[in-house]
């Protein structure tokens, strides 16, 4: 009886654990604070061809811009002008092609650089894959690489 009464305990713990366990969270929105919303919101469209979602606000001082599975970007004007961010805060998004995106990048003559700071050159990481840094309008740093 004992031990028919510890494996229904076990059973119940193990049914009460799994249904009360929440599933990860996952990401809903990136916010980015901005001076000018829109040379920001031109910039993020243009540099990465992110397309504008409806937002909630309707303030004149949002942009929101779908991330697809990975949720959305959302720019909110406010920011006070010439702001030093740190590199190793930034945003990184994935592009099939480097090579292509740098061509991207000079046609619309926005510089980049490598980890260490060497304008137009391609960091390398240890996997092999290619990654860039540039800043927005603001200063926020960018990263942009191929990894699959």
């Amino acid at each position: 009886m004992k031990r028919i009464a510890s494996s229904t305990f076990l059973f119940l713990a193990i049914i009460v654990s799994k249904t009360m366990a929440q599933k990860p969270a996952v990401i809903n929105h990136i916010a980015v604070y901005v001076n000018d919303l829109t040379k920001s919101t031109s910039f993020y469209q243009t540099v990465f061809s992110l397309k504008v979602i409806p937002e909630p606000f309707k303030d004149g001082k949002h942009t929101w811009f779908s991330l697809g599975n990975a949720g959305a970007l959302h720019l909110i004007e406010g920011q006070k002008a010439n702001q030093i961010f740190d590199r190793n805060d930034h945003l990184c998004f994935s592009v099939t092609s480097i090579e292509e995106f740098i061509a991207a990048l000079n046609n619309k003559k926005i510089p980049f650089e490598d980890w260490a700071g060497k304008v137009g050159a391609i960091n390398l990481r240890l996997d092999g894959v290619k990654q860039i840094y540039f800043k927005d309008p603001d200063g926020h740093w960018l990263e942009v690489n191929d990894a699959k």
